[in-house]
């Protein structure tokens, strides 16, 4: 890739956490890298001098640059570990699996065991994680054996051992940490239930538990145990403001391919994850142009086949947005809620971004196939019978009535044409009437265009709800316009948009270009209405500062402005200086006035 697209790359980049990873020439990976922010992380490798020579030789090499976002940091952290495990890059430190993160087992035992490890065996026992620090995982274990006395022997407690009396309770027993199942103090029923509850508070579930302990707390607090009471509070609060574990990573999804899709208008964007024993090992996104207006099930289907042929899988399931057809072997699901879910909006998540990045590279690279496919998308959101290539809006201002005005601005595809805006003096209306006002500013404009024979926009946009909307259609009304040019509100406090006749009203996507395009249009259109308005008023104070002198009239406070540009000057200027303009009489006064 080129050096000047590489750059494009950069500054495309999302600014939010993720992995980024460098590849050189032969698409063979050299680096993987976490980030708080992905856009800020990666630039900075190009925007200065490393002493490190390994640096500077990884950034001569770098050819591409990939990218997986991620919810957290954290998830980033974990991300990073997975990746440099599964591909070992030549600049990155080694990984070996022995220095893996912790996790947290629940042993498939009768009264099950819960402790650290670093060990992930397959043995039927549960395992939470991983975790970024040990610290974090001895707090969590702290907590729930503070609150659940739970066995920490590593006896074997079967029915015949325990009826037999083979173990003896011990010190942990006597001290209150465990209620000795081993001499049948403590059914299995009661224990398991403890185990439940230890595990919704590893999962994050800690509402239950959570008015459980405050209860404790307080019923301490009532029998006066202070201390007590307070090392509960502290317990409660290391709770609440526990994180819990990745939602990247379960250990449960082992060999699993995860597809989401999204499109637009021309192009469909399909995201593939591979998860191996719960790990995202792989992340890759292939962008699809429609050619016969394609469904979504249809690209997705052809995606599959693609992408596990050209990365060669082999795993037998799928986790999918929705059913699609494709080889009867393999095992499709569709999650609706849980880990699963959690990963299948991950990949959807890096779809999303990724096209992001696609729409503004080709904004740098090609700004013609960007807005046609802006004005494209704003044909279909707006309901409108053409793209709106030519787009005028009108916003009223008036403040406590005085000096009211309109301003029109106008955008040519998508861009302000600033040399097409015009504002408005009101001249028809008495006092503060945007209604009124509105339908005077749009008969004024279209009449004026129709009389010059000059083009007309494809769209009006009224700064404004259904009163603003209705009194300029009004006008359209009156000058034959209705019917040949589209006309929408925007309403500012939901943005809501409206259509004549139609009191229901549109809401577009927040994150939708058509809406922003609609409200870069209204914020111009009352940035320009707010400045001219102040003009206005600052003119006017100007020349009643000037008309108060006796003998000085509306002409003589506009010569002199025109000579000395502000009052200021004017106050500075010499007897002499000011009468060349107004002659030595009204010099005198005008001087005598400010000194």
């Amino acid at each position: 890739m080129p050096q000047d697209l590489l750059k494009i790359q950069i500054q495309t980049l999302p600014s939010t956490p993720g992995v980024y990873q460098f590849y050189n020439k032969d698409e063979k990976i050299l680096y993987v890298g976490k980030a708080k922010n992905l856009k800020r992380r990666v630039s900075s490798y190009f925007n200065k001098n490393h002493d490190n020579g390994k640096t500077r030789i990884l950034v001569k090499h770098i050819h591409t640059i990939k990218h997986i976002v991620v919810p957290t940091e954290t998830d980033a952290l974990l991300l990073e570990n997975n990746l440099i495990k599964k591909y070992q890059p030549r600049y990155n430190v080694l990984l070996k699996d022995d220095k893996s993160y912790p996790w947290i087992c629940i042993k498939n035992e009768r009264f099950p065991r819960i402790f650290p490890t670093r060990n992930h065996i397959k043995d039927g026992s549960e395992y939470f994680g991983p975790y970024t620090s040990m610290y974090t995982v001895r707090t969590l274990l702290d907590l729930i054996k503070g609150v659940y006395p739970l066995r920490t022997c590593n006896y074997d407690l079967s029915e015949k051992n325990i009826s037999e009396g083979k173990y003896k309770v011990c010190l942990e027993y006597h001290l209150g940490n465990c209620k000795g199942p081993c001499e049948g103090h403590q059914s299995e029923p009661e224990y398991q239930l403890q185990v439940s509850d230890i595990r919704e508070i590893i999962k994050g579930n800690f509402k239950s538990s959570l008015h459980y302990f405050k209860k404790q707390m307080i019923e301490l607090a009532d029998k006066r145990l202070y201390e007590e009471a307070q090392q509960m509070k502290e317990k409660i609060e290391v709770l609440e403001n526990y994180q819990a574990k990745s939602t990247i990573v379960n250990p449960k999804i082992n060999n699993v391919d995860v597809f989401t899709i999204i499109s637009d208008e021309d192009f469909a964007y399909v995201n593939f994850l591979q998860i191996s024993h719960g790990a995202v090992i792989r992340s890759h996104t292939l962008e699809m142009k429609k050619k016969l207006d394609e469904s979504d099930v249809e690209l997705l289907q052809m995606a599959i086949v693609e992408i596990r042929q050209r990365f060669n899988s082999h795993s037998k399931e799928l986790y999918l947005p929705f059913e699609v057809s494709v080889d009867p072997e393999l095992k499709i699901r569709v999650p609706k809620t849980g880990d699963k879910k959690r990963i299948l909006e991950l990949s959807e998540r890096n779809a999303k971004f990724f096209r992001q990045d696609r729409f503004k590279q080709i904004k740098i690279i090609d700004p013609d196939r960007h807005t046609n496919r802006i004005m494209a998308q704003m044909k279909i959101d707006l309901r409108l019978s053409e793209e709106p290539r030519h787009i005028e809006c009108f916003d009223n201002s008036n403040i406590q009535g005085s000096n009211p005005v309109a301003a029109c601005v106008v955008f040519i595809n998508g861009k302000p044409a600033k040399k097409e805006y015009r504002k408005f003096n009101i001249k028809t209306v008495v006092g503060p009437d945007d209604f009124a006002s509105m339908e005077e500013v749009v008969f004024r404009r279209y009449k004026r265009l129709l009389d010059e024979e000059a083009n007309l926009p494809q769209l009006i946009v009224i700064d404004g709800g259904k009163g603003q909307l209705s009194s300029a259609v009004k006008s359209l009304d009156l000058l034959g316009l209705r019917g040949k040019i589209a006309i929408i509100g925007i309403a500012k406090r939901l943005e809501e948009i409206y259509f004549p006749d139609d009191s229901i009203p549109l809401y577009l996507d927040k994150k939708s270009e058509s809406l922003k395009i609609i409200q870069q249009l209204r914020n111009e259109a009352h940035r320009f209405g707010i400045t001219f308005h102040r003009q206005l008023r600052s003119k006017a104070a100007i020349n009643s500062a000037l008309e108060e002198i006796d003998g000085v009239g509306e002409k003589t406070a506009r010569d002199l402005l025109k000579q000395f540009k502000s009052v200021k000057r004017i106050k500075e200027a010499s007897i002499d200086d000011l009468a060349k303009i107004v002659g030595m009489a009204k010099a005198k006064k005008i001087h005598k006035t400010f000194h």
